[in-house]
C-alpha cells in the first residue's frame, strides 16, 4: 500500500510555567482513504470551550479554527468522508477532540483505553476524559490482544489498513496508551502519542525539569511509563533502525518532520 504522510499541529497550548506545546498529528494517505493518527482539539471545543473543564485551564489552547484536523484536511483538498480511520493513542481531550468531525470514519482503539475512559469512576478520570464521554459515540474497533512482534514492542494491525498501520502497546500514561507505527515505504514512523514529551528521550541530551515533572503527572503509572520511555530510548535512540520517531506535544520534531515532509 501507497502511503503519503502529513505532519500536522492541532492544538498549540501554552500550560502555565511549561513550554509551548503542540499536538502533533499525523494525517496519513493510503490507497483505501485517509487515515488520521490522533485528533487533537476539534470543533466542538472550539465552540464550546467549557467542554474541557479545568484541563483547558491548565492547558491554555489557542482553540483556532484553522489548527483543526478538519480545516487542514480540508486545505489538502480532501473531504471529512475521505477520512475513514482514525487511530488514536489514547483519549485524553488533547487527542481526542475532533473525533466527532468525522463522523463516517472508524475510531480505532485499545480496548483497556476505551473502557477506562468510558467508565474508570473518580475526580482524575472525569477530567481528563469528560470530554470523550460527551462525545457522540462512533463506531469503534477495540484492541485487546497485542500479538504481532514489531522491534521488540507487542503490536496489533489496524482492522480495515492492511498492515501498513500498526498500534504498539506503549503503556503507563493511561491504562491503554499505544503508539501508532505506520509503514512508509523503505521505513516506519512511530507516533508514540504521550509515551514521552521531549525529544533528548529519543535523541539523547537532558529533558527539562519542568516536562519531566509533567511526564511524572500526568501518568496513570509512573514506573510503568518511564520503563516504557526506557525503552524507546534503547530501541530506538541509536538510530540503528528504519525507524522515526515522533511524540505528541513536541515542536521541535514536528517542524523537523514537516521540514523534511514537506507537508503543512
Amino acid at each position: 500500500m501507497t502511503v503519503r504522510v502529513h505532519h500536522l499541529n492541532c492544538g498549540s497550548m501554552r500550560p502555565l510555567a511549561s513550554p509551548r506545546m503542540i499536538c502533533h498529528v499525523l494525517a496519513v494517505e493510503t490507497d483505501d482513504g485517509i487515515v488520521v493518527v490522533d485528533t487533537g482539539f476539534g470543533l466542538c471545543d472550539i465552540e464550546q470551550p467549557t467542554r474541557l473543564g479545568l484541563m483547558g485551564k491548565v492547558l491554555r489552547p489557542d482553540l483556532k479554527y484553522e489548527e483543526t484536523a478538519i480545516a487542514q484536511i480540508e486545505a489538502l483538498d480532501f473531504d471529512r468522508r475521505d477520512v475513514r480511520h482514525v487511530v488514536v493513542t489514547h483519549l485524553d481531550l488533547d487527542h481526542a477532540g475532533g473525533i466527532a468531525d468525522f463522523p463516517e470514519a472508524t475510531l480505532h482503539v485499545t480496548d483497556s483505553e476505551y473502557q477506562y475512559a468510558g467508565t474508570a469512576p473518580g475526580l482524575s478520570a472525569k477530567i481528563r476524559y469528560g470530554s470523550w464521554r460527551s462525545t457522540p459515540e462512533p463506531t469503534v474497533e477495540r484492541y485487546a490482544e497485542f500479538t504481532t512482534p514489531w522491534h521488540g514492542f507487542d503490536a496489533a494491525p489496524v482492522r480495515g489498513v492492511g498492515d501498513s498501520v500498526l498500534l504498539v502497546s506503549l503503556p503507563g500514561h493511561t491504562p491503554g496508551h499505544a503508539g501508532v507505527a505506520v509503514n512508509t515505504g523503505d521505513r516506519w514512523l512511530l507516533h508514540c502519542g504521550d509515551a514521552f514529551y521531549h525529544h533528548a528521550t529519543i535523541r539523547g541530551g537532558s529533558v527539562p525539569f519542568v516536562v519531566r515533572t509533567s511526564e511524572g503527572i500526568s501518568a496513570i503509572s509512573r514506573r510503568v511509563a518511564k520503563d516504557t520511555r526506557r525503552r524507546l530510548s534503547a530501541t530506538f535512540g541509536k538510530g540503528e533502525l528504519p525507524v522515526d520517531v515522533v511524540c505528541a506535544h513536541d515542536p521541535v520534531l514536528l517542524g523537523d518532520h514537516k521540514k523534511t515532509s514537506g507537508s503543512g
